[in-house]
């Protein structure tokens, strides 16, 4: 007979547990990989077996370390050992208040960025440059959409890795800032690009004129301000994520608000700049658009192979062109609503709601895509986990008025939508921006049109995120492209649609139409 006591041990996470014998089973259905160190005792019949815990997902996180809710996963592990090594804190064992709580300043933050855009857009809609080349109008909401495209998905993608622990060591941490601000310079490159061509596409086919010169200072222009803007907004997210971890500050709810508060205003400042200066030189120095687009295209390279270098960036760098693209493309149909809409009289005055309107519903969504894509990393792998099926046709109840904490912050972020609006508003007013006074058949029109604006983005979000995660896709790459531009599609849309009724039913005291 042994020494030892005649009984099996289990490893789990450090701490050492008795089993039962005629257990092996029942551990290996709770998916536990059981590797012997010594099948027989010194004698024979003693047997000693030592089960590893093989529950950590490919973010290496444990997923019993993911609780996501107070108590909604306390019955997952009993273990209280000491001897784990460093793990990064729970993110989401939030309240209502402490999520409202959170995202208010950053999302008061963006919306004042988003009105500070809509009024460098009221004010440059009459500059020489977007009366004469008015295609410039359609890049407005493609590049403005940029954040949502790059930023808000870098800013989702590395609060996903800051909550998971990929961001914990100096070297992780320098791995995933290269390997990402390559990826989006990369990706901004091109979708400028591609932006323009669309820009130019939409801006020939109603009117079928075509001039050689400004789609190349419609080229230049996008390109320079999507590589520009890209690099300074990548640059502060990495700061924000960085700095709300050290606070203790769940990144997903600062994190994309940040980066569209300051995106809009800085894309917007960029490219009216910038195209208004390649305008002029268009008399006299014709070369200088050309060159400034081969410029920014001949970088392409060297970020090319700092990206692939990169495990973190190099799926992305390969697999993550369709959201982006198809993003940009959604945005550039808002452009050209906001392009035959923003000069006809009986829709002055939209311009400066025009960013306002479509920033906050985009950064309401992507906070919540952001949430929902979190809160499935720490369950596992994209498409492996049972708990986290996706739901092929959510209730508007499940969304909005379940339990669980993907609801509690749709609830939340829905309620901020009227006093958020009242207080752009307000501010719009008091700077007399635009051409519409603030009367209560038009605030009435216009919050309508925010409210079925967020609801829809919340509830498409709730499904999208839930459905690409089911399809092996990761949320955080391909989920808030399409939600943010759905956002400047439908705001756009039904801002026009509000203008349009305003006028049509005389609403000559909130002189829209004069």
């Amino acid at each position: 007979m042994s020494s030892k006591p005649e009984q099996e041990t289990q490893q789990n996470n450090g701490a050492v547990l008795p089993i039962v014998p005629g257990d092996c089973h029942s551990s290996q259905e709770r998916g536990h990989l059981v590797e012997p160190s010594d099948f027989l005792g010194t004698d024979g019949d003693g047997v000693e077996v030592v089960v590893l815990e093989s529950r950590a997902n490919a973010k290496g996180v444990r997923e019993e370390d993911a609780l996501l809710e107070n108590g909604s996963q306390s019955n997952e592990s009993d273990d209280t050992s000491t001897d784990r090594g460093p793990e990064p804190a729970s993110p989401l064992k939030e309240t209502s208040f402490s999520i409202g709580l959170q995202v208010l300043f950053p999302f008061l933050l963006a919306g004042f960025g988003t009105v500070a855009a809509g009024m460098v857009l009221d004010v440059v809609q009459h500059w020489d440059v977007f009366k004469y080349v008015t295609e410039v109008f359609i890049l407005v909401p493609a590049l403005l959409g940029l954040k949502g495209n790059l930023e808000m998905t870098l800013a989702s993608r590395l609060s996903t890795a800051a909550n998971i622990g990929q961001m914990d060591t100096p070297k992780e941490l320098w791995r995933m800032i290269t390997g990402n601000m390559a990826l989006i310079q990369v990706q901004a490159t091109v979708v400028g690009f591609l932006a323009s061509i669309a820009a130019v596409i939409f801006g020939w086919i109603p009117d079928g004129h075509f001039s050689i010169d400004h789609a190349v200072l419609l080229c230049a222009s996008s390109v320079a301000t999507a590589f520009i803007a890209s690099l300074v907004l990548g640059m502060i997210m990495i700061g924000v994520i960085i700095g709300s971890r050290k606070m203790g500050i769940n990144p997903d709810n600062v994190a994309t608000p940040i980066a569209a508060s300051l995106g809009d205003l800085i894309t917007l400042a960029l490219l009216s700049g910038i195209s208004w200066g390649l305008y002029k030189e268009l008399e006299s120095k014709a070369y200088v658009n050309p060159l400034v687009c081969a410029f920014f295209i001949a970088l392409l390279p060297i970020w090319v192979i700092i990206a692939k270098r990169n495990a973190a960036t190099r799926e992305v760098l390969y697999s993550g062109w369709e959201p982006v693209i198809i993003a940009m493309a959604i945005s550039s149909v808002g452009g050209l609503i906001l392009d035959r809409t923003v000069s006809d009289p009986n829709f002055a005055g939209m311009a400066v709601f025009t960013p306002v309107i479509n920033g906050v519903g985009g950064n309401l969504v992507a906070v919540q895509a952001s949430r929902i894509s979190t809160y499935l990393h720490m369950s596992g792998m994209p498409g492996d986990s049972p708990e986290t099926a996706p739901r092929k046709c959510p209730s508007p109840c499940s969304t909005f008025f379940s339990s669980d904490v993907n609801s509690r912050s749709a609830r939340v972020l829905f309620l901020l939508v009227v006093p958020g609006h009242l207080v752009f508003l307000y501010t719009i007013s008091s700077m007399q921006g635009g051409h519409t006074t603030l009367t209560l058949i038009f605030i009435v029109f216009y919050m309508t049109a925010a409210l079925l604006q967020v609801l829809i983005l919340l509830y498409i979000a709730d499904w999208m995120v839930h459905w690409m995660w089911g399809r092996d896709l990761d949320p955080d790459n391909f989920s808030i492209p399409y939600l943010t531009a759905l956002g400047d599609l439908i705001g756009t849309g039904l801002l026009a649609l509000s203008f349009h009724i305003l006028w049509l039913i005389g609403d000559r005291d909130s002189d829209v139409g004069d």
